[in-house]
């Protein structure tokens, strides 16, 4: 990777990580989908201003409408909205570390519609990250009950699901599309139907839409951690082999870990800990290139007798 894309990277892992624990303070102040759908909205609206003093083309063309409902969808109601919903039942780090098994979807994925193959390395990282499932899980099975809290990590991962189903999408689809456009219309599209849907369901509290505390918090989560995060994360997308680029932003759950523990005082069980390890160790695995051997033959012809 070249140092435009490992920047672009860094840059991405300071600003989810930090991201989790604010949205999990968020989701204790807004009602969840006029939450979500107000940051997605706010969010597809900035870029648009930001595409407009850029010049460049806003509407998407007769063709392209397809695609970017089905990736809007994907991406808006699969993953936004089922970890939105997941989250007021589950601590800020440890729905990073649900969300972010993505990568481990990615590589089954991509073997089958990218053509990036399912290597023995790859399938051992696999193996890895679903133990560190189990791990964080284990409590939950030793006394399987439906509860809110299973639940919700239970829709974590499959939040993590469609992120990557959403990402295989992109790669296949929009590889050289627009990242700016490409991003507006992924947020807007699947927003407003969440947002019409909240309106019809969720309150309406004036005064705490008005607070400029928390005007603050959802400016940031909307433009920084959602629009302009996912033009990098598309961009990133579009530039490597997406399983090397899911695994390479694996330090995000490690940092909300930290930060949820460090600011929000969010506990840090010891199954969590290990299955937190176990992801990882299965992420860097599946990333690590190990150099084969070389053969080296004796010829008879070249032996001295």
């Amino acid at each position: 990777m070249n140092i435009r894309v490992v920047s672009a990277i860094a840059l991405l892992c300071l600003v989810w990580g930090s991201l989790w624990g604010l949205v999990k303070h968020s989701l204790q102040v807004f009602p969840p989908f006029l939450f979500i759908s107000t940051r997605l909205i706010l969010a597809a609206l900035t870029l648009m201003v930001v595409q407009r003093v850029l010049k460049k083309s806003i509407l998407p063309k007769q063709a392209e409408w397809k695609p970017l409902i089905i990736l809007s969808l994907l991406i808006c109601l699969g993953f936004y909205a089922t970890q939105t919903f997941a989250m007021q039942f589950v601590d800020s780090g440890l729905s990073a570390v649900l969300v972010f098994t993505m990568p481990i979807f990615i590589g089954v994925l991509a073997h089958y519609f990218l053509n990036e193959r399912l290597n023995s390395q790859k399938g051992i990282g696999l193996i890895l990250g679903t133990l560190g499932l189990i791990a964080i899980l284990w409590p939950q099975l030793q006394h399987i009950h439906m509860n809110t809290s299973l639940l919700g990590q239970i829709l974590l991962i499959g939040s993590g699901f469609f992120w990557a189903l959403s990402t295989v999408f992109i790669k296949k689809n929009f590889a050289t599309y627009d990242k700016i456009k490409l991003t507006i219309w992924q947020l807007l599209l699947g927003g407003a139907v969440i947002f019409v849907c909240a309106l019809a369901f969720e309150p309406v509290d004036v005064q705490v839409w008005l607070n400029p505390l928390n005007e603050s918090a959802l400016f940031y989560i909307a433009v920084i951690g959602t629009g302009f995060a996912f033009v990098l994360w598309n961009w990133i997308v579009s530039q490597v082999d997406t399983f090397i680029a899911s695994i390479s932003i694996m330090c995000i759950p490690i940092l909300s870990l930290l930060f949820g523990s460090l600011i929000w005082h969010e506990p840090l069980t010891l199954n969590i800990l290990i299955g937190a390890a176990f992801i990882c160790l299965g992420i860097v695995m599946s990333s690590l290139k190990v150099k084969k051997p070389k053969s080296h033959l004796a010829y008879s012809g070249n032996q001295q007798h």
